[in-house]
């Protein structure tokens, strides 16, 4: 992973799979742990919130049935029809 920092969701909430593959790495992790979890760690809540637009652009996104299916066949013209529906998306 080329990030310094992973924003994921409480379902990556996993000590040995997950936060200690990242921690060894050299990584940090924005999770929010489980409410079930007998100790509590911190986490970064203003940069979990960043993680709401991205999921909400996406959502965008997926709105355009060509982007949704795949309808291109070539990476080149399917990366061409995503900076057209974003290039929508942003202006309005």
């Amino acid at each position: 992973m080329q990030a310094d920092t992973l924003i994921a969701d409480k379902a990556y909430d996993a000590q040995e799979r997950v936060l200690d593959v990242l921690a060894k790495a050299g990584k940090s992790a924005v999770i929010p742990p489980l409410r079930t979890r007998s100790e509590q760690r911190s986490w970064d809540r203003q940069l979990y919130k960043a993680r709401h637009l991205i999921e909400h652009f996406f959502a965008r996104l997926k709105q355009y049935r060509a982007i949704a299916t795949r309808y291109d066949k070539t990476s080149r013209n399917f990366l061409g029809a995503i900076h057209l529906a974003a290039a929508v998306v942003w202006l309005n």
